[in-house]
C-alpha cells in the first residue's frame, strides 16, 4: 500500500526543472524540485555527468519527502550552458519519472545487444591493457569502446566488444567461454593466488563509470596492503582530505570532503555514498581555482548515522578511494586517427615497448575514428622522458598522438569553517533548509 502510495504522489507531483542563463554572471543555474526517493540524487548528478558538465557549485536538500536542489554548472570550456540540444535533454531527462538510463554518445553504457560487454578486475602490472588488448585481437573481438582503471594496484576495466567479422555481438556459448577463460589466465598472471574476475554479457543499462566503481570497491581496493606506506611518500597536499564526524543536533553523520577539482567529481562521491547505502540528506559544493570542498549530512539507509568508528573509518576510505580511481595521474596521451581491427592492441603493445605504464584509459570510436585517451608513467611511476614520447610519437605518428599539456594554477585557499564542516558552518543550529528557492545568492 505505502509503495502504491508512494507512486500515486510521484505521478501527481511530477519533477520540475528551470533551467536559467539569466540570474548568474558566469555559470547556468539548474534547479530541481521532485518528490524524493532514495537514489535519486545520483540520478540527476549522472545526467549533468552524461553531458559533460562541470558543476562549480550545488545546494542539495531532501529531507523530507520533498527533494530540492540547486546546481551551478558550466562546460568544459568555462562558458554557460547555450545548447539547445543539451537543455532540452537535461529538462527531458531530468522531468521524466522514467529511470535514468543513459542514451547520449557520451554515456558509459549503451543498453543494445550490439556489443559484448566485457568487464574485468584483477591485479595491475605494466602491459596488462597491452596483453588484454593482443588477446581480444587474436579472438576476433573489435573493441568499440572501453574505459580502464587502476588504483592501489588493482585494475579494473568495463569494455564493449564485437566480432571483427560481422560488427555484432558475440553470443556462441562455446567462443564467450574461450575469451572468459584467456582473459581469466592473462588477468592472474603469473601470480595463481591473485583473484582475477571477468564477466560476460550481451547488453547492460548500468551507467559505466557507475560500474567501474562498484568493481573496485567489490575488490576492496580501499584497503589494500601498502596503502599506509603509499600515503608516507605520496604528496600529502594532493591527496584528498575526507573527514566524517557527528552531527548531534540534527542526528547527522557530516562527511567534508577536499580534493583538486575535476570534472565528475560530485558523482564519484554520490555514487559511493549510494551504493554503500548512504542518504545525502543535506549538501553543498564549492569549488576555487583548482580545488573542491563537499559537505554532505547523510544517514545509512535504515534513518542512523555511522555509529561505530570502524564503519567511519570505512567510509573515509571509500570516499578517498572513489576520488582517486579517476584522478589523472600521468601524462595525458590522445589519439585520434582511422579506426581498424587491431589498433588497440599495437598501441598499447608500443606502449609496453617502451616502458610506458598505462594508468587510466578511455577508448571510443565514432564515425569510423578511433578516438582515445591514455594517462601514462613510466614503469616505476614517475614521469615519462620528453625523449621517450618524441620517439613513440614519431612511431605512431606525430598528428595520430598528441601530447596535453595542462597548465596547474597556483593552490587556491580553502573556505574558512568550524568543526561543523567546511561550507555549511553553524546553519543547521540556526534553521532547517525549509525550501532551497529562497537561496538565491550563491553567484
Amino acid at each position: 500500500m505505502d509503495d502504491e502510495y508512494t507512486k500515486f504522489v510521484r505521478r501527481m507531483n511530477p519533477p520540475r526543472v528551470l533551467i536559467d542563463n539569466d540570474s548568474c554572471e558566469d555559470a547556468t543555474i539548474i534547479q530541481v524540485d521532485s518528490v524524493n526517493k532514495h537514489g535519486i540524487l545520483l540520478d540527476v548528478v549522472q545526467v549533468l555527468a552524461d553531458v559533460n558538465l562541470v558543476i562549480t557549485k550545488a545546494y542539495i536538500s531532501s529531507d523530507g519527502v520533498w527533494f530540492m536542489d540547486v546546481f551551478n554548472v558550466i562546460d568544459r570550456d568555462g562558458k554557460k550552458i547555450r545548447d539547445k540540444d543539451i537543455i532540452n535533454y537535461i529538462q527531458i531527462r531530468l522531468e521524466s519519472n522514467a529511470s535514468f538510463v543513459p542514451s547520449m554518445d557520451s554515456v558509459g553504457v549503451t543498453p543494445s545487444e550490439e556489443h559484448t560487454l566485457i568487464e574485468l578486475s584483477g591485479t595491475d602490472r605494466t602491459g596488462l591493457l597491452s596483453e588484454v588488448c593482443a588477446v581480444l585481437a587474436d579472438l576476433h573481438c573489435n573493441v568499440v569502446n572501453a574505459e580502464i582503471w587502476t588504483h592501489n594496484a588493482r585494475a579494473a576495466a568495463v569494455v564493449h566488444v564485437t566480432d571483427d567479422t560481422t560488427g555484432c555481438a558475440i553470443k556462441d556459448p562455446n567462443r564467450l567461454a574461450s575469451i572468459k577463460e584467456l582473459l581469466c589466465n592473462v588477468l592472474r598472471g603469473n601470480n595463481e593466488s591473485k583473484a582475477a574476475k571477468m564477466t560476460l554479457a550481451t547488453s547492460g543499462v548500468t551507467n559505466r563509470d557507475r560500474r567501474l566503481h562498484q568493481i573496485m570497491f567489490a575488490d576492496r581496493d580501499y584497503e589494500r596492503v601498502g596503502r599506509a606506506e603509499l600515503r608516507r611518500v605520496e604528496d600529502t597536499g594532493s591527496r584528498p582530505q575526507v573527514t566524517a564526524f557527528d552531527c548531534s543536533q540534527k542526528y547527522y553523520t557530516v562527511i567534508t570532503m577536499k580534493a583538486k577539482d575535476r570534472p565528475k567529481l560530485l558523482f564519484d562521491i554520490i555514487c559511493t555514498l549510494t551504493d554503500m547505502q548512504y542518504v545525502v540528506f543535506h549538501g553543498m559544493v564549492n569549488t576555487g581555482m583548482t580545488e573542491a570542498y563537499q559537505e554532505f549530512y547523510i544517514r545509512h539507509v535504515d534513518g542512523v548515522p555511522i555509529s561505530s568508528e570502524a564503519e567511519r573509518e570505512r567510509v573515509v576510505q571509500c570516499l578517498e578511494a572513489a576520488i582517486e580511481r579517476r584522478a589523472s595521474e600521468g601524462l595525458e596521451l590522445q589519439l585520434c586517427t582511422d579506426d581498424r581491427v587491431g589498433l588497440l592492441s599495437d598501441i598499447t603493445r608500443i606502449f609496453r615497448e617502451n616502458s610506458l605504464s598505462i594508468k587510466r584509459a578511455e577508448i571510443s570510436t565514432k564515425g569510423g575514428k578511433a578516438l582515445d585517451t591514455f594517462y601514462v608513467t613510466d614503469v616505476t611511476g614517475n614521469p615519462v622522458d620528453p625523449k621517450m614520447i618524441d620517439s613513440i610519437r614519431r612511431e605512431i605518428g606525430q598528428t595520430i598522438l598528441q601530447v596535453k599539456c595542462n597548465a596547474t594554477p597556483p593552490p587556491s585557499k580553502s573556505p574558512q569553517g568550524t568543526k561543523m564542516g567546511y561550507l555549511f558552518g553553524n546553519l543547521f543550529k540556526a534553521r532547517n533548509f525549509q525550501n532551497l528557492k529562497s537561496i538565491r545568492s550563491y553567484s
